[in-house]
């Protein structure tokens, strides 16, 4: 049985991230997707290992703080050690800010005059 996040001892979260609390550089929010470009090493950090193992598939940020039962802070601390090795890739949501990738307005009405009629 996982042990609960709330019951985490912090002596252990300390050890895990190296006495570090925030991440530097950039962001990975709860949806970024990661990727395994290499397999775990002989030495890496045990939670370092468990990560490529179940990011051979990509697997969000969210999900690999559930599976590894830590926080999602500490999670993307190490993320962002195994980002700076070179060893995962982040994986961002695309934004659908373009303009293409918005529906016309003519079918948003259509839409709305099909709902209208419900």
């Amino acid at each position: 049985m996982k042990p609960r996040l709330d019951d985490e001892d912090p002596d252990r979260l300390y050890t895990i991230t190296g006495g570090r609390s925030r991440v530097g550089g950039g962001s990975l929010d709860l949806v970024t997707l990661i990727v395994s470009e290499s397999e775990p090493t002989a030495g890496m950090q045990s939670e370092h290992a468990r990560i490529l193992r179940t990011c051979r598939r990509p697997t969000a940020v969210v999900e690999l703080s559930a599976d590894l039962g830590l926080p999602v802070s500490v999670v993307r601390i190490l993320l962002c050690d195994l980002l700076d090795a070179g060893v995962v890739t982040a994986r961002h949501p695309r934004p659908t800010h373009s303009p293409d990738a918005l529906p016309s307005p003519e079918l948003l009405k259509r839409v709305l005059l099909g709902l209208r009629k419900l």
